[in-house]
């Protein structure tokens, strides 16, 4: 088969913990060819969506983990699958994208779906599902946040809702000279949204997990482990990953978010889960496949690619 991975460049590509190098990986040791393309690389000609892309060839080298062939013209409606691997913002760039990817996608599968990653917002898809979330508001008034941090108990976590991998993330504290400051600079004064949250303690205790779903069904876990006097507990800022168990309650929560992920597409999914409560869905470039299967002493992007080759043959019929 011949896949198409929209994803950044590939000097950013970390051999021992990118999910899409190791998807790729598979792919590639399935006997499929890979393509990589920007996703300012699409372009839509009489309808029809087309991409300059470039065959990858990928090794374990961390310094050459991805060779790139001569670019080449593709139409995307001939090819079997299309990967969407780009890491956050969801920027102008990124919406034009989904825009487009929405005209090849009853032809090509995608994956995840354009539709679905522009309905669920990493931070606020979670918020479909109250119930199963720690106490939250999303605003851009700094006295409504001042107000629920009160409210929580006098600690709260502040997020900006486009961030990733634990950027601009704090913890306010009633009382502290920096609560104001760092309101006001994640809302830009009032003029941006941002998601408050009760502060877990549980995230210092037993850390952050991460599931990985796989149309709907978990693929597996890790427990991300804050360093220190960190309370972030994302790999990219320092935590552990170590290996861990899904327990009942966090799966009915995945139980819950299936139906839901399944009609929207959104086919590859991670999910975060602290003191088994739901704090964020992550659609557009989930990670920790690579950190699962070493502790799970498993291959898991096999079973990814081999959903993605029955579905492609399913279609096909």
């Amino acid at each position: 088969m011949r896949f198409v991975v929209i994803m950044d460049p590939v000097s950013t590509v970390k051999v021992d913990g990118d999910t899409s190098f190791a998807l790729m990986e598979e792919a590639q040791q399935r006997g499929h060819r890979i393509d990589h393309c920007l996703n300012t690389d699409l372009y839509l000609d009489s309808g029809r969506l087309h991409a300059r892309v470039a065959k990858a060839t990928l090794q374990r080298d961390p310094k050459h983990p991805i060779t790139l062939a001569a670019q080449e013209e593709v139409c995307l409606h001939d090819v079997d699958a299309i990967f969407v691997r780009t890491d956050p913002p969801f920027d102008d760039n990124y919406l034009w994208a989904t825009l487009l990817l929405d005209r090849v996608k009853d032809d090509t599968l995608v994956l995840n779906d354009p539709h679905g990653l522009r309905q669920a917002n990493e931070k606020l898809y979670a918020c479909y599902f109250p119930e199963l979330m720690p106490e939250t508001i999303v605003t851009a008034h700094k006295d409504r946040i001042r107000e629920f941090i009160t409210r929580v108990g006098g600690r709260a976590v502040l997020k900006p809702l486009g961030g990733m991998g634990g950027a601009g993330v704090f913890v306010l504290n009633e009382g502290d000279s920096n609560v104001n400051p760092i309101i006001e600079a994640t809302t830009l004064d009032g003029r941006r949204p941002a998601m408050a949250q009760v502060f877990l303690p549980a995230v210092k205790t037993s850390g952050d997990k991460r599931i990985l779903l796989l149309d709907g069904e978990p693929l597996g876990a890790i427990l991300r482990v804050p360093a220190g006097e960190e309370v972030r507990s994302n790999l990219r800022v320092g935590g552990t990953a170590t290996k861990t168990d899904i327990t009942p309650h966090e799966r009915h929560i995945i139980d819950t978010l299936a139906p839901r992920l399944r009609k929207d597409g959104l086919w590859f999914v991670g999910i975060d889960v602290i003191g088994e409560k739901l704090t964020e869905v992550n659609v557009t470039s989930p990670t920790g496949i690579q950190s699962m299967s070493r502790l799970d002493d498993k291959n898991l992007c096999a079973p990814v690619i081999a959903w993605v080759e029955q579905h492609v043959k399913k279609s096909a019929r």
